[in-house]
């Protein structure tokens, strides 16, 4: 693994990094515990990460939480920039190297607007700015190519969710974790979590990925739904409720996940 010379004494990167890594896990731990509340309870809500976020900011010290979640998003989002710029891991020498970064870049994006929203928040403001369907009619709007970018968008999104359930599958994920430093307990249980997290994510990105797609090809954002979109479609399903909790235990479980990368991830930071 080697370290580019523009990386090189940059000691804030590492703590940067998992420090994010530990906001993405609240995020998904709040998606899965919502989604979960709503089945068993009839309480909270089913949404995404700015209804998580949301919740971030209804409990009592709020805005101070919301500050430091919005930091850690941010710290995420600059890790996930550095990937996609910088390569410090040497994924272009992979298959499909090129898409791991755009991939990246991406996700760098999504939790940098998330983290604007959660500043947002803090300062009273709502958190409104423009949905993800007003940037998707935006997009839509281009002569002739605005379609096709979404439909290559939500291919893009659905060959995210089936790398996720490679990686799953495969135990890929392993790869990028410190396991020497694990205790025997952890080396044996995280594989099971890293495995459950990941396929439940793969699953619910693959539905974003189909709403996308819809959208696409019929030329309308009001078919786009988002991660909270996708756990409404699966409990609408038969034997949605048992499915759906299952998902979403699935996704909090995956918020845990990020907590042991925010710990044990490889990150080259000198």
């Amino acid at each position: 693994m080697r370290t580019p010379q523009a990386l090189r004494n940059r000691p804030w990167l590492e703590p940067a990094a998992r420090a994010g890594y530990v906001a993405k896990g609240i995020i998904y731990a709040l998606i899965g515990g919502l989604a979960i509340a709503q089945v068993v309870e009839s309480a909270g809500s089913i949404g995404g990460g700015r209804n998580a976020v949301q919740t971030i900011g209804q409990q009592p010290f709020g805005q101070i939480l919301l500050v430091i979640i919005g930091v850690g998003l941010f710290a995420y989002a600059l890790w996930r920039a550095v990937q996609a710029i910088f390569d410090p891991e040497d994924a272009q020498s992979d298959t499909g190297g090129t898409l791991k970064r755009i991939g990246y870049g991406a996700s760098g994006a999504v939790h940098a607007m998330l983290g604007v929203a959660a500043f947002q928040m803090a300062l009273g403001s709502g958190g409104g700015g423009s949905s993800k369907k007003t940037y998707l009619a935006e997009l839509l709007a281009i002569d002739t190519i605005g379609p096709v970018l979404v439909v290559g968008l939500g291919l893009f999104v659905i060959g995210f969710a089936v790398y996720q359930l490679y990686k799953a599958a495969t135990l890929k994920f392993q790869e990028e974790l410190k396991t020497g430093e694990m205790s025997r307990s952890l080396r044996k249980w995280v594989p099971k979590l890293g495995r459950f997290a990941l396929a439940s994510r793969g699953v619910v990105f693959a539905i974003v990925g189909v709403f996308l797609v819809k959208a696409g090809l019929d030329s309308n954002p009001g078919e786009f739904e988002g991660v909270g979109g996708a756990l409404r479609e699966i409990g609408s399903e038969s034997f949605g409720s048992i499915l759906l909790v299952l998902v979403a235990t699935g996704l909090a479980a995956y918020g845990a996940f990020q907590v042991v990368m925010a710990r044990y991830r490889k990150i080259p930071a000198r």
